[in-house]
């Protein structure tokens, strides 16, 4: 009786289903507990390489401003806590390891979790160490010839009127506008890219190829190794009247009056408090020089700082050292300067600048009036205000003018 039972039982087909899948049960149990760890332990992996890129990043960003990566990066860890780590993090600048081993510029930071998974801690398997590597950088990026170093919300860079601006390179301003660089009037401009801490408003006068990149980091002053002006004992005002010419060379003058034609020997010129003036008549030739505009008594009364003010029909050929410490740099405001003053460097068809213009606490007017020959120049300053039509080719080779790199912050490893 047992034994036809037990034979009808293993042919009923509905039997053996039963039976297959009672002793495929565990497979199938131990199939959904693996494939449930597997989405647990991608999660949790997914997290901590988030946090991990989130920390490096903050820590590179504070970098490119001049604070403490560490400090940032840990800050950001704990704002983020999206996993509990079970080890101190691991924050190095420069990181000890990857592509970028012993590289200053660079933060990595290194994060580890260990975290039961349900199903393989039944099976009494070892918790997993999860862990999460990243690597952030500051790097260089694009080549800027005009740069504002504006922090404040005031528009860093304008270009206006019926201005014709072609540059051949880009233009970067610390602004935090919404919109930190203002293409207005009937100006066209080109360049690649235009950069701004702040916000960048599209517009008909940004001519193809230009591109916008706005809320980028800030610049670094390129120019904030030059030492801080010294000077005494000066000799009175250079002045030339209208159809006269006189020629100097190197040293420090209260001032500059220039109606006539000047003519500057190669070498260094301190401009002692009043201005380097130009007006609509003059001539002024120099090869190798340096204008640097500063005051006897810079440190006490900034206020008398000199300025710069070189009329539209001024006719001025100069061009920068190229080697020694001012190697590119053709004018050097103080930086001690207030902001209270415009400078104005223009000049007519037949001029000619090559080398870099430095005002870094005072703002910049410039009129690149058609024709005029900018084959090689920078322009750093507080603001800048482009009015001309001017074309900047920066064919720089041999000139002691260096570029000026842009920086970019990214995760790197």
């Amino acid at each position: 009786m047992v034994g036809g039972s037990m034979g009808r039982l293993l042919r009923d087909r509905t039997g053996n289903v039963l039976m297959m899948a009672a002793a495929s049960m565990p497979i199938l149990v131990g199939a959904a507990g693996l494939a449930t760890d597997t989405v647990q332990w991608t999660l949790w992996k997914r997290q901590i390489q988030r946090q991990a890129d989130s920390a490096a990043l903050a820590g590179a960003y504070a970098l490119a401003q001049g604070f403490s990566a560490s400090a940032s990066a840990t800050s950001d860890i704990n704002r983020l806590s999206l996993v509990t780590l079970s080890q101190t993090p691991t924050i190095e600048n420069a990181p000890t390891a990857g592509a970028y081993a012993g590289n200053n510029s660079a933060v990595r930071v290194v994060l580890q979790t260990t975290r039961d998974l349900p199903f393989s801690k039944m099976l009494g398997v070892k918790a997993p160490v999860i862990s999460g590597d990243a690597t952030a950088a500051v790097i260089s990026q694009g080549e800027y010839c005009i740069v504002s170093l504006e922090k404040t919300s005031a528009v860093g860079i304008t270009l206006q009127g019926n201005a014709t601006v072609d540059l051949g390179c880009g233009i970067a301003t610390n602004s935090r506008s919404s919109n930190a660089v203002s293409a207005g009037g009937s100006s066209t401009v080109t360049a690649n890219p235009v950069a701004a801490v702040g916000g960048l408003q599209s517009s008909s006068n940004y001519v193809a190829p230009t591109t916008l990149l706005p809320y980028t980091i800030p610049q670094p002053d390129p120019y904030a190794a030059l030492p801080t002006p010294s000077v005494s004992g000066c000799s009175g005002k250079v002045s030339v009247n209208p159809n006269g010419s006189s020629s100097i060379g190197p040293g420090c003058y209260k001032g500059f009056d220039i109606k006539g034609t000047l003519n500057m020997a190669p070498g260094t010129y301190y401009v002692d408090g009043s201005s380097f003036s130009a007006n609509a008549q003059a001539v002024i030739n120099g090869t190798g020089v340096t204008i640097i505009l500063t005051s006897s008594n810079a440190a006490t009364n900034p206020s008398q700082i000199a300025t710069v003010d070189i009329n539209g029909g001024a006719t001025i050929n100069l061009s920068a050292p190229t080697s020694d410490t001012y190697s590119g740099v053709l004018f050097y405001q103080d930086r001690r300067a207030l902001d209270s003053a415009t400078n104005k460097i223009n000049g007519n068809s037949s001029s000619s600048y090559q080398g870099a213009i430095y005002f870094p606490s005072q703002e910049l007017q410039f009129n690149g009036t058609a024709g005029m020959t900018t084959k090689c120049i920078k322009m750093v300053s507080r603001r800048v205000i482009f009015t001309g039509n001017s074309q900047i080719v920066n064919q720089c080779a041999g000139t002691g003018t260096t570029p000026i790199t842009g920086s970019l912050v990214k995760l790197v490893g």
